[in-house]
């Protein structure tokens, strides 16, 4: 299913995509070594309930996944790249966490994603691996607008990783979304320009450029949800919801000033 927001459910999504934008703005500012994965979560819980929202997570159980979900927000860290279930885990300094949330809220959902090394032992690699999933978000959201092609997008983020040197995963990738977290088109993170869907205002979609340093095979974890590298090397993940408008792709999960 692909939806066509009319403008007053475009104004609910600009809500939505702020509170999650602020919601990942504000853990990230709490998180350093020490503190644990549960605790995260927690807070997610706290401030989606705060905001009257529901979390896209809870009851997530697609046929990918063992069984529901059960928590909040997605804490991925190290080798792990998406889907990671929070568990009892404290970080440490030089860890690279990926926090990946999706919140429902007046009927609209909105997702988003961060990666980032925890205190003070900030590894050149891992930062430039984050730099290239950020840069490959700006390209694909630059690329998007009315009248362009899903394609179009796809190909903008491949030729920013694949210049930065890593191997791209076509499993996962971005998405429609809308009243439901996921939705049609799908969104690869590689691809042709002129081909597929053609963008029209009013559609969502959440663009989400992802690696793993060395390999683009993933493993799942014992938890049955938590996707990592086939060869345990670091990942990082950047995502954010965008509206297709009649003057381009605006970005919705900003955090608020």
């Amino acid at each position: 299913m692909i939806e066509i927001l009319n403008e007053a459910q475009l104004t609910r999504a600009r809500e939505a995509g702020q509170l999650v934008g602020t919601i990942l703005h504000t853990i990230k500012g709490r998180c350093r070594p020490g503190v644990n994965l549960l605790t995260i979560d927690g807070w997610a819980r706290e401030m989606i309930v705060a905001a009257g929202a529901t979390s896209c997570y809870v009851d997530y159980a697609p046929s990918f996944g063992s069984g529901p979900f059960g928590h909040y927000i997605c804490t991925a860290v190290n080798d792990a790249v998406l889907h990671g279930m929070p568990h009892d885990y404290s970080l440490a300094d030089g860890d690279l966490l990926t926090l990946d949330l999706a919140v429902t809220l007046g009927g609209i959902s909105a997702d988003a994603a961060i990666s980032f090394v925890v205190g003070d032992d900030q590894d050149p690699a891992d930062v430039e691996m984050i730099a290239a999933t950020e840069r490959a978000l700006a390209a694909g959201i630059e690329a998007a607008g009315p009248g362009a092609r899903i394609g179009d997008i796809s190909h903008a983020i491949e030729r920013v990783l694949t210049a930065a040197g890593f191997p791209i995963n076509l499993e996962f990738g971005g998405h429609g979304i809308g009243s439901t977290m996921h939705q049609d088109p799908h969104v690869s993170n590689a691809g042709r320009p002129g081909r597929g869907y053609k963008l029209r205002p009013g559609l969502l979609l959440a663009l989400e450029p992802w690696v793993m340093r060395d390999t683009a095979e993933l493993v799942v974890a014992a938890d049955g949800w938590t996707l990592k590298s086939a060869t345990g090397s670091r990942a990082a993940h950047s995502e954010h919801t965008i509206a297709i408008t009649e003057a381009g792709a605006e970005i919705l999960t900003l955090p608020r000033p």
